[in-house]
């Protein structure tokens, strides 16, 4: 007996589930207005009942033209950097750029839920480039089994091997900053993060913590906070570490933004950057030049990995290997006003009196 076949459920069995016209289940498949919402959400599940995917989708040899960028927020510096990127790489390549932000309210499909990729599938796109946003298992496997490609970009949380990847030197970056304070003579070096379990941010963390442990810094759970890479959250942070009866003389913050809020926050407390205060950021963004003072920070080549991860979308597209699965890309130091030896090391060394055991006559 020759084997059974099982069929691909078709669009006309998805509109017959839902009780719809073939024309209206092709509407709400590819976005279109003008459908209630009750309609919409009885062709949705009649697609996920049936397990319908589209039989369009990017295709070996295509020539791509429409790429999603999808953003967890636009209302960060970093955000519009990858923009740049993608679009300067895209502009190369003649490729359209359309843009979906997760947290913008909306009663259309929420991007990388089920009905989007569906869409994106439908409607042919080159793929999707995600950036900073947190992915469950379910979107990692719509995504993979849509037939759209996909690069995602500082991923929020761990991927497996077979999920393509574009960031920087995260853990190398926080050693760069960490042994620059150290080697300026700070001790009680305090960190301050995003959220707890955010990849980029946590790899950010080991740096330190592997530098403070190699080369002779006050390792203190006291000392590390975890919040958000947002302004706000930086000077909240900073406020808790300020208040502590022994203060830190400095600070490493994971991102510009918080670190902007750590410069804040100083002031507030009557400290100055750097003679009380030293501070180093991560990201190296227009805002860490022109800030005052101007902020000692780690530089991550953030419109190039949004370049990155364009051209590598396009490969995936083609259907063409790539070189690396998880490209890194590298991250320096840069040295600016925010950063000076701590207070009692400047007074030692202008009393030229050395440091003293008191016993010592």
């Amino acid at each position: 007996m020759s084997p059974v076949r099982t069929r691909r459920p078709t669009l006309e069995q998805v509109a017959a589930a839902a009780g719809v016209s073939t024309s209206t289940a092709s509407k709400v498949l590819n976005g279109r207005p003008n459908i209630s919402p009750e309609t919409r959400r009885r062709v949705e599940a009649a697609i996920d009942q049936l397990g319908y995917a589209p039989t369009t989708g990017p295709r070996p040899g295509a020539t791509p033209r429409t790429a999603v960028v999808v953003f967890r927020t636009l209302s960060d510096i970093y955000a519009m950097r990858v923009l740049e990127g993608v679009l300067t790489s895209a502009r190369d390549h003649d490729v359209e750029v359309l843009v979906d932000v997760l947290d913008l309210p909306g009663s259309g499909a929420v991007p990388l839920s089920s009905a989007w990729v569906r869409r994106q599938a439908a409607r042919d796109r080159t793929g999707v480039i995600v950036v900073t946003a947190e992915l469950t298992a379910e979107q990692h496997r719509l995504l993979g089994t849509s037939g759209v490609a996909a690069v995602h970009v500082d991923p929020a949380n761990p991927l497996d091997d077979s999920t393509v990847s574009v960031g920087s030197t995260n853990f190398s970056g926080g050693v760069q900053a960490t042994r620059h304070l150290l080697s300026l003579g700070h001790r009680r070096i305090a960190f301050a993060g995003g959220r707890q379990g955010f990849q980029p941010s946590a790899e950010r963390l080991q740096g330190y913590l592997s530098a403070m442990r190699s080369g002779g810094g006050e390792v203190d759970d006291a000392l590390v906070r975890s919040r958000a890479h947002t302004f706000e959250a930086g000077v909240e942070m900073a406020d808790d570490l300020l208040a502590l009866p022994d203060r830190p003389t400095a600070v490493f913050a994971a991102s510009d933004s918080i670190a902007l809020g750590v410069l804040s926050a100083a002031q507030r407390h009557g400290l100055r950057v750097p003679q009380d205060l030293s501070v180093v950021g991560f990201d190296d963004s227009s805002a860490a030049a022109t800030s005052a003072p101007a902020l000692t920070t780690v530089r991550q080549p953030i419109v190039e990995m949004g370049r990155v991860a364009l051209r590598t979308l396009l490969q995936l597209a083609r259907g063409e290997g790539v070189d690396s699965h998880h490209v890194q890309l590298s991250t320096t130091l840069v040295v600016r006003e925010s950063t000076a030896p701590p207070a009692t090391a400047r007074l030692d060394s202008s009393s030229g009196t050395p440091d003293r055991d008191p016993g010592e006559r």
